[in-house]
């Protein structure tokens, strides 16, 4: 008897009925007795020759309102594991290659070298032909680097590119790699120079040392360039960062005065109308959003071992939440017991998302909606952002 996939389980199978588990299966698929699969109307041709051993996608093989259905899915079902349930926006996806950032692994292989993404679940490092989530001007870096690469990498040695597109062009950093005398120092420069970076930054064990960059690197953030240093955070796709920014713009209304926590280079500090605190434990971003808005107020803080009081809280409108993947407990039991108005909260972790929205509505915030957002094109890694309120929403 056949079964039918209905789902893709959060690690990207297909799930039947009867949550039977098939890799590389789309909802409406058949299964037969034998386990052999028939496409269903949402199966596609997955575009990358390297799909499916490369790690850095999982979902090529369903189209996009399968991959769209797969993102509601997965806020749902971690809201659901703490009793919560809220109106669940349409997604938003990034198109392919649209990746800004990305993070490279790169090995020795005889004289050459191998560049790309693990494969998945390995360390096995995937050597890219093409790609269809990075921006064309970074894949166009690929071979290039690898060239590079093989004057630098040691026998069995293990290196990583760190690629980031910012307002001059590529900034690149190496790491695992080591560059001595006159004649590897030159052959860094003319590479960078040949390919027209923006910096090339190399880490022989001691942090990133700047060896190339003819302008200082910035990335232009609601209109505004703030500085940015090497290997800082950054959202994933231009079109993702806009679809954030817009949901976090929806969540708090116009607010007078807001504080934005977690606030990196200031992604939604620039972009929120009036006074704005920004909190962020790297002290080189606070730096930039300082530079970026001198007199406004930035503190290096943080939030982990010393949250926002809720005494400290008072008098904002409005508070903007982007914690990394553990989220924000410490800072949502702070926030609970405030009287804040109105908290747009910014995750990607559905799971800690969850986790902290729970602490938030016991302390007495309606969530009013969530938007999931896709800017990691055919993967299982999930941004959203999420508006919370006090009284109505």
């Amino acid at each position: 008897m056949s079964e039918t996939i209905v789902r893709i389980a959060a690690g990207g199978d297909g799930v039947t009925g009867s949550g039977r588990h098939f890799a590389l299966a789309a909802p409406g698929d058949t299964i037969d007795d034998t386990g052999a699969l028939s496409p269903g109307p949402h199966h596609q041709v997955p575009p990358c020759r390297h799909f499916p051993e490369c790690g850095g996608c999982q979902l090529q093989h369903v189209d996009d309102a399968a991959y769209s259905a797969y993102l509601v899915d997965r806020v749902a079902g971690a809201l659901a594991q703490h009793d919560l349930a809220t109106d669940i926006r349409d997604p938003h996806l990034s198109p392919p290659r649209s990746r800004r950032r990305a993070t490279l692994r790169a090995l020795r292989a005889g004289k050459g070298v191998v560049l790309g993404f693990n494969a998945e679940r390995s360390h096995r490092v995937i050597d890219m032909r093409e790609c269809h989530v990075l921006l064309p001007e970074m894949f166009a870096l690929v071979a290039p680097l690898r060239s590079l690469l093989a004057t630098l990498l040691g026998r069995k040695a293990a290196g990583e590119v760190r690629m980031t597109l910012c307002d001059q062009g590529v900034d690149v950093a190496l790491s695992g790699v080591v560059a001595e005398g006159l004649a590897a120092a030159e052959a860094l420069t003319d590479f960078a120079d040949r390919y027209a970076l923006a910096r090339l930054s190399l880490d022989e064990g001691f942090g990133p040392e700047v060896r190339y960059e003819p302008r200082p690197a910035t990335v232009t953030l609601s209109g505004t360039p703030v500085a940015l240093p090497p290997g800082a955070f950054l959202q994933a796709t231009e079109d993702g960062e806009g679809a954030l920014v817009a949901a976090v713009l929806d969540a708090v209304s116009q607010p007078s005065r807001s504080a934005d926590l977690f606030a990196g280079l200031g992604t939604f500090t620039l972009a929120l109308p009036g006074q704005v605190y920004a909190a962020e434990a790297a002290r080189d971003a606070v730096l930039a959003l300082k530079a970026a808005r001198p007199g406004q107020p930035a503190e290096h803080r943080d939030l982990y071992r010393r949250p926002l009081t809720a005494e400290e809280l008072a008098g904002f409108d409005s508070v903007v939440l982007d914690p990394p993947r553990a989220g924000a407990e410490a800072q949502v039991r702070e926030l609970a017991g405030s009287m804040v108005p109105r908290l747009a909260y910014v995750s990607c972790n559905p799971a800690t998302f969850a986790r902290d929205a729970r602490l938030l509505v016991d302390g007495g915030f309606a969530l009013d909606w969530v938007k999931p957002v896709g800017q990691f094109r055919w993967s299982t890694h999930i941004e959203l952002a999420a508006a919370f309120s006090r009284g109505a929403g």
